[in-house]
């Protein structure tokens, strides 16, 4: 579906980061930042900057968790080639150094992508004004609307929609739980506090429906999309950057680099890490539940299979799944 408009951002090393808390190395994060760049992609997110703490130690999570600028920089000069995309941070609300952000021209950063929850919305916003003020674009990733009460969102969209710095709302499909109705569904709501323009998609493969929901959310008219490298993200993945480059028919992406480091890299990495659909990330995508139930379930090897006894687990009326 060819649509001149539509721009795509991979977050390949942000969402995949999940997984093995940041623990890639740099040589795989300059491979996958070749690929994008060979294949024309946007934007590329290179991971969270999150202030080092006691839940956040440097010991336990490594470098694309606080994507100091230095080590960012020396990603973006490992590539030689002409076309280079925008790169994105992730800031998640409540884990933050605010006080230290640096103005857009004396960081690697384009773009600052801001993470809350529905309650978490006018902090959110004000760090969207604070990442304007130094120059970044800048989005704000609502997450877990699916678990969310109506009228909670609509409280704050209504504050989004006061305020003009923020260049891309997303839509987050947090648990893999949306069909392509709820999707036209929270976009036809987002729509009526922020123009359609500037809205935006993220998708989760819990139900294996990340790449589908992408497909509806461009056509009901986003044209900004996230997907990553062979669907790599916590539990069931996201969206396939791969699929979703070759459905856009964009002469200007060409998708062989993105074959190129699944071949030389992704295949490698999954005899180590595991991503992707089965059977309990399914059943947390049905139920609307955060996969961290099912990831713990999956680290189990006795277990990690028994599809019916985690989903009579999680259906246990004891068991709290948030």
């Amino acid at each position: 579906m060819f649509r001149k408009e539509i721009k795509v951002l991979d977050c390949t090393i942000r969402d995949g980061g999940l997984i093995n808390n940041y623990q890639f190395s740099e040589d795989f994060v300059k491979a996958v930042y070749h690929a994008i760049c060979d294949a024309a992609v946007d934007i590329i997110e290179v991971g969270k900057k999150l202030a080092v703490s006691e839940q956040y130690p440097t010991s336990k999570y490594g470098s694309w968790n606080f994507c100091d600028d230095d080590v960012v920089q020396r990603i973006v000069d490992s590539y030689e080639g002409k076309y280079k995309p925008l790169i994105a941070v992730m800031f998640d609300i409540g884990r933050i150094d605010l006080e230290g952000l640096k103005p857009r021209a004396q960081t690697p950063f384009d773009m600052i992508r801001t993470a809350c929850y529905v309650p978490q919305v006018d902090k959110g916003l004000d760090a969207v004004k604070r990442c304007k003020d130094k120059g970044y674009l800048t989005t704000l990733n609502i997450m877990a609307v699916s678990a969310a009460i109506e009228s909670d969102i609509i409280e704050a969209l209504e504050a989004v929609a006061k305020v003009p710095e923020l260049d891309h709302l997303y839509l987050v499909d947090s648990y893999g739980a949306f069909y392509s109705e709820q999707v036209t569904h929270f976009l036809k709501l987002y729509s009526q506090y922020v123009p359609l323009e500037k809205l935006a998609f993220h998708g989760h493969n819990n139900q294996q429906l990340g790449f589908s929901n992408t497909q509806q959310a461009i056509i009901d008219g986003v044209n900004l999309l996230d997907a990553t490298i062979n669907g790599i993200g916590r539990g069931a993945g996201n969206c396939c950057l791969e699929l979703l480059l070759g459905f856009l028919k964009n002469p200007k992406f060409d998708v062989r680099p993105i074959y190129r480091v699944i071949q030389e890299e992704f295949v490698p990495l999954r005899k180590h890490i595991e991503w992707g659909y089965n059977d309990i990330y399914g059943i947390s995508g049905i139920l609307n539940q955060h996969p961290r139930e099912a990831m713990e379930w999956r680290s189990h090897k006795q277990k990690q299979d028994n599809c019916l006894d985690f989903y009579e687990y999680v259906t246990r009326q004891d068991v709290n799944i948030e």
